[in-house]
């Protein structure tokens, strides 16, 4: 089988990164991970955090970045993935005002021209879901399916989340063989089996996360990214825990 590399995604980190931004990756490779996916640079820069995560032997898997910059500041987006030896950046979230049927189609013209861009400069744009691109829109398609089917497939591509796949009720295993090929960062999240469906460590919850890492090669994914949005636990306690199930108990 082939070897996925595994990263975090540093907002399950937020509140220690902005007491101790360098601490806080040194505990990261401490515990394990092959690599970050960045949601800022901790109030530095890219050529600073580029030579921290070199000497930490850290991998920049990819980075988050919100949509309005996007939008403003993309050759420098772009040019700071190049620094950080990154070769995804990710459109993370729409916030509640942006979510509406005509946002979604400024947001598929947007992404369209925007993925050819980063293409020409080998990087890959992903959009990453939530719950809400799961409701259904005039046409009866869901709001992310009309994305990937109406964006141009090598230029925009998927970072799908399973906890919020999973908690729209849709099956994350099922959205992974219908965009083959077209996912190459899968954000691994559980989920308490409870009324509450709060966010829970690997191998803890109700998400078959061995059935999402086995089919992961056919797929074609190319990082597993552990993210844990709020935690019961310190945060490095749950990404240690996360990260031991995948290691022993998937043993990937």
């Amino acid at each position: 089988m082939k070897k996925i590399p595994i990263a975090v995604q540093m907002y399950s980190l937020r509140k220690e990164c902005e007491q101790d931004f360098a601490g806080t990756l040194t505990k990261v490779a401490d515990i394990g991970f092959d690599g970050v996916e960045l949601a800022g640079y901790g109030g530095s820069t890219s050529k600073k955090v580029s030579v921290l995560l070199k000497d930490l032997g850290l991998q920049a898997a990819a980075s988050h970045v919100p949509l309005d910059e996007l939008q403003s500041k993309l050759p420098q987006v772009i040019e700071d993935q190049h620094i950080l030896g990154s070769r995804y950046v990710v459109c993370p979230y729409l916030l509640p005002e942006h979510q509406q049927e005509k946002d979604y189609k400024e947001l598929i013209s947007f992404l369209n021209i925007a993925g050819e861009q980063c293409k020409k400069e080998g990087i890959t744009l992903c959009y990453h879901n939530h719950d809400f691109e799961l409701t259904a829109l005039s046409d009866g398609r869901k709001a992310l399916e009309t994305i990937f089917d109406s964006t141009n497939e090598s230029n925009v591509q998927a970072e799908l989340d399973v906890y919020w796949l999973a908690k729209a009720g849709e099956n994350p295993v099922a959205w992974l063989n219908r965009y083959q090929k077209r996912t190459p960062l899968v954000h691994l999240k559980d989920m308490t089996t409870d009324e509450e469906q709060f966010f829970a460590e690997l191998g803890t919850g109700g998400v078959d996360i061995e059935a999402i890492v086995n089919a992961g090669e056919d797929a074609d994914v190319q990082w597993w990214i552990v993210e844990q949005d709020e935690s019961r636990r310190t945060p490095f306690e749950s990404i240690e825990i996360s990260m031991n199930y995948l290691k022993k108990k998937l043993k990937i």
